[in-house]
């Protein structure tokens, strides 16, 4: 058969590459690059989105995705930090993790990291409570003797003088814990009974943790008829320790601040960080140290990140996995989010020997191994503890305050100091009830960002939950894309072959 120079002139045309990208046919083979995915911030939040995006992609169109992660600094694991005091090794960051922390525990486990158990100092019952002048409770401590009957019967001792001193709200409170966790424990159901959350609003609706970020702390448990001595002393007391804040925080916070202060504590043999690292570098990542993120551009069909050392990257996905709170990204076009302020907490490791008269006391063996004080403007400091004993004259401690520490007030604290290191820690949110949320997606179509649970609770774990369900989120937003995509191809094709 002869064709005309028109002829094969228009069957040229139809056959165009623009025609042939239309075409559901199996001849035709298009390759398309895989995405890229790129995510700011390499704590527990960005690492844990990284490994829950490469774990559960294995049978869509992001499981070739390129993933690119940027640090501001020049290690991993954002709020997660130790510091060496003396050759020793301490959590200065996140320190303490939940037994039924079931996403921190995953990560141990595959990774063959090293479970951390409380120190004897550590776990010490010797407990005060200081008003600034005094303390008001005090619990015992085992003096030194290594029998464990001795412990036990002290344990005993301490319980009957807590139930002496603030009664039946200690049952309440714990049941009041006990639910909060229980109801935690939803975001671990299976992924087909687990449904994929677009808002914090919902995620915290579903599993029934909503309505405590709606009041403060102090409300919730008087709402319960807890004791006020309870809740100015002990409760305080925690809340001061755990979140640097008072019993105003809001409800959840202040429930997960309640539940990390129980028994069966646990951190990570050698830093809590080794988990982001693990998770990075078994998810494929491309890593960019000391890179901070300067700009993000939204440009129709992908997002352009320039960073601080000049360099721009193209993304079809990218994950905020750093609290924008005190970090200086531009939007294009610009996003709308809550204002919202970190509480700082600043820690202040000590080589030497606490003051026993700045607390009354005559001897060192007479101040508690943790010291909690009561919401008080005066009183400079949050809480003192012991971290490691060497002998009776030369200890570690650790001390948080809501401002820098100053020499003054540490010498008026320690009769000696042989070292001492100071860390700004901006550890958290400030609470306030009821809270705002920002959204997870900054905006209608791959912009996502991890630390809007953030303002429900704070922790490693609350971090890993956000992240696992942005994964999901990606996921699922991206395989509906890809569904319409190809549902526009096969309509394109089936209208070429009715033209041809």
């Amino acid at each position: 058969m002869n064709f005309s120079p028109i002829t094969i002139s228009v069957l040229l045309t139809l056959l165009s590459p623009s025609l042939l990208l239309c075409s559901g046919e199996s001849t035709v083979v298009v390759d398309k690059p895989p995405p890229t995915v790129c995510i700011i911030g390499s704590g527990i939040g960005g690492s844990s989105v990284a490994h829950f995006l490469r774990n559960y992609s294995v049978s869509t169109g992001l499981n070739q995705a390129q993933i690119l992660m940027f640090e501001r600094r020049e290690i991993v694991g954002g709020r997660m930090r130790t510091v060496t005091v003396s050759g020793d090794t301490f959590e200065a960051g996140a320190s303490i993790l939940h037994p039924k922390n079931y996403h921190a525990r995953d990560f141990v486990e595959r990774f063959n990291l090293t479970v951390r158990l409380p120190t004897a100092i550590e776990e010490s019952s010797a407990i005060g409570i200081w008003n600034g002048k005094k303390f008001v409770f005090k619990t015992f401590g085992c003096f030194g003797i290594k029998f464990p009957f001795v412990d036990k019967i002290i344990s005993l001792v301490n319980d009957l003088y807590l139930f002496l001193r603030y009664g039946f709200s200690l049952l309440k409170m714990s049941n009041f814990i006990e639910i909060t966790v229980g109801n935690f424990l939803k975001y671990y159901e299976s992924l087909e009974s687990r449904p994929i959350f677009d808002n914090v609003e919902g995620m915290l609706k579903w599993s029934g943790l909503y309505n405590l970020t709606k009041f403060t702390l102090q409300e919730k448990l008087s709402q319960l008829q807890l004791s006020p001595v309870l809740v100015n002393e002990l409760v305080t007391v925690i809340t001061r320790i755990n979140y640097g804040q008072s019993v105003l925080i809001s409800g959840l916070a202040g429930a997960v601040s309640l539940a990390g202060s129980g028994g069966g504590l646990w951190a990570v043999e050698g830093g809590n960080w080794q988990m982001a690292a693990k998770l990075i570098n078994h998810s494929d990542v491309t890593l960019h140290l000391n890179e901070k993120i300067e700009s993000i551009s939204n440009l129709g069909n992908y997002y352009e990140l320039n960073s601080s050392k000049g360099n721009s990257f193209k993304c079809y996905v990218t994950v905020v996995a750093t609290p924008l709170d005190e970090v200086d990204i531009q939007f294009s076009p610009a996003i709308s989010i809550p204002k919202r302020e970190l509480q700082h907490t600043h820690t202040t490791f000590v080589r030497g020997l606490i003051n026993p008269g700045y607390f009354g006391m005559k001897s060192v063996s007479d101040v508690p191994a943790l010291v909690g004080t009561l919401e008080d403007p005066l009183i400079p400091f949050s809480c003192i503890s012991i971290l490691r004993k060497y002998n009776e004259t030369d200890m570690t401690y650790k001390i948080f305050t809501r401002q820098p520490a100053s020499d003054s007030l540490l010498d008026d604290l320690f009769s000696a100091r042989t070292e001492t290191l100071r860390i700004d820690w901006g550890a958290y949110p400030k609470y306030h009830a009821p809270e705002v949320f920002a959204p997870f997606l900054l905006d209608d179509h791959h912009l996502y960002y991890v630390n809007a649970f953030e303002n429900g609770a704070s922790t490693m774990e609350t971090s890993a939950v956000a992240g696992e369900n942005i994964a999901r989120l990606i996921i699922s937003r991206f395989m509906t894309k890809e569904s319409s995509s190809s549902s526009d191809t096969r309509s394109c094709s089936s209208d070429l072959h009715a033209e041809l």
